[in-house]
């Protein structure tokens, strides 16, 4: 055998191996989770509040104020994200300030969520008080380089002929990007949006700092002016601070099934418009 058979055979086999160890650290991840966590999940635990007087535990808060933070993190971060987006993409003349912006953006995407977590704290908690407001605000500093980012590479993937031949039939600027550009990239945009939401719904480090640990049950409005655990934040909580493991992992497994879920929506929802684009 050559060596240049033997280097071929080396790095099939080492490829291999990768392959076989993080399918099986995933898959064990998985099972373990969720063995552990989903005998536990009961409808007494989804449907109640925690009532420390019977030592009752439910986490029904937690799942409100997790719905509470998602919807107002999208409300604000989607507008944000993709008028930014459209900007940079269609209307920015000096293409090294777009350099500089889309650099930036990327940092921000690497940046550790604790220090999302401190600087919210002192803009946000010092101004809002803790609450579920302060940290949906946070988040989306979080998630707007993620909801920009992606949508311009949407945006980008959309032909420059459908542009010249709509401003061709004297459509103007943004008509064109209303009526042409936009419906041709909505798969982005959504898709950015659900990664957003699966980010949202595994942050922890973040909220701790911003949103607090309370468990109490309060409508949408009430809500995002108090503190309130979300799902990680409680998962923490009963974990750490409580020792109730049982419940944690019942916790743990429903935001494994969540990611599962969202990560499969993300994929239909892409193969549904490349499926759509393409007839």
């Amino acid at each position: 055998m050559t060596k240049r058979k033997l280097y071929i055979v080396l790095m099939r086999s080492l490829m291999v191996i990768s392959v076989a160890l993080t399918s099986a650290l995933v898959l064990f991840l998985l099972a373990y989770v969720l063995v552990r966590g989903v005998p536990n999940i009961t409808w007494e635990l989804l449907s109640t509040k925690p009532s420390y007087l019977s030592d009752r535990i439910g986490i029904l808060p937690d799942i409100l104020n997790t719905v509470y933070i998602v919807l107002a993190t999208l409300v604000i971060v989607l507008p944000l994200g993709v008028g930014a987006a459209i900007y940079l993409t269609e209307y920015a003349k000096n293409k090294r300030l777009v350099a500089i912006i889309e650099y930036a953006a990327e940092t921000l995407s690497g940046i550790p969520s604790i220090i999302y977590g401190l600087v919210g704290m002192l803009l946000f908690s010092n101004n809002f008080g803790t609450s579920l407001l302060a940290g949906a605000l946070t988040l989306v500093i979080m998630n707007l380089p993620t909801v920009m980012r992606t949508t311009q590479e949407s945006l980008k993937t959309v032909p420059q002929s459908y542009r010249e031949g709509a401003f061709g039939l004297g459509a103007g600027k943004w008509r064109v990007i209303r009526t042409v550009v936009l419906p041709g990239c909505v798969d982005g945009v959504i898709t950015g949006c659900i990664l957003s939401v699966g980010r949202i719904i595994g942050e922890s480090a973040a909220l701790l700092f911003t949103a607090g640990f309370a468990h109490a049950l309060n409508g949408i409005f009430t809500g995002l002016t108090s503190p309130g655990a979300t799902l990680t934040v409680a998962l923490y909580v009963y974990a750490k601070e409580e020792g109730e493991f049982g419940v944690a992992f019942a916790i743990a497994a429903i935001l494994m099934i969540l990611t599962l879920l969202i990560n499969l929506s993300a994929t239909l929802v892409g193969k549904y418009f490349e499926k759509r684009r393409s007839v």
